[in-house]
């Protein structure tokens, strides 16, 4: 395995995106458990990218224009919803002790979504992995296989390190119900801004 495809996906995982942002809301909405359970989540979310690239079914999402296009707005919708709920339901990111926290199966669903309905995570993986595979070396498609998994490794990794960084702040925003105002409007922002980027990304 190569530095550079160790630093390649370091760089592609650490890059703020959609499965940053919810870490981190995770994180300081319900604390340490639920945003390694969050990065999790979106660890799962890359297994169906990861098989539609082994098995050939990113070809179809590559060339044709409208699949792509049915993935991407879904995608679209779901960010949106998230900024929704994220701004008008003050218990998804309260800091409260007394608050019960998400069960683990909804933010692992929450988390697998936003992964599974990024189309270009599967074109990212179509791009990336070939670059550190050869088509003519045995056992191709275990090498794709042992190339993904280290990718998803390195996901879990970099997105809990986010995670627990931002539980390990809860206690000094805890009292501030004002920073925690400003700190929903972000996400809901920032989850509006992450689907206005998919909308316009073209094949």
């Amino acid at each position: 395995m190569s530095i550079a495809f160790l630093i390649t996906t370091l760089i592609a995982v650490a890059t703020p995106g959609t499965g940053v942002i919810y870490t981190l809301a995770a994180g300081l909405a319900h604390g340490r458990r639920a945003s390694v359970i969050a990065a999790f989540g979106c660890t799962l979310g890359i297994i169906p990218h990861m098989i539609a690239t082994i098995t050939g079914l990113a070809a179809l999402l590559h060339t044709s224009a409208l699949a792509f296009e049915i993935v991407k707005y879904l995608g679209v919708a779901y960010l949106v919803y998230m900024a929704y709920s994220t701004f008008t339901d003050k218990s998804a990111l309260v800091v409260d002790e007394s608050t019960a926290p998400r069960t683990a199966t909804k933010v692992i669903v929450s988390a697998i979504l936003i992964n599974i309905l990024n189309p270009k995570l599967t074109i990212f993986f179509v791009a990336f992995l070939p670059q550190f595979v050869s088509a003519g070396e045995g056992g191709y498609l275990w090498r794709m296989a042992e190339l993904s998994g280290v990718f998803m490794l390195v996901t879990f990794v970099v997105f809990a390190a986010y995670g627990i960084f931002a539980a390990s702040v809860r206690s000094h925003v805890i009292s501030r119900p004002r920073v925690m105002a400003w700190l929903r409007r972000f996400f809901a922002v920032s989850f509006v801004g992450l689907g206005v980027k998919l909308a316009f990304t073209q094949q």
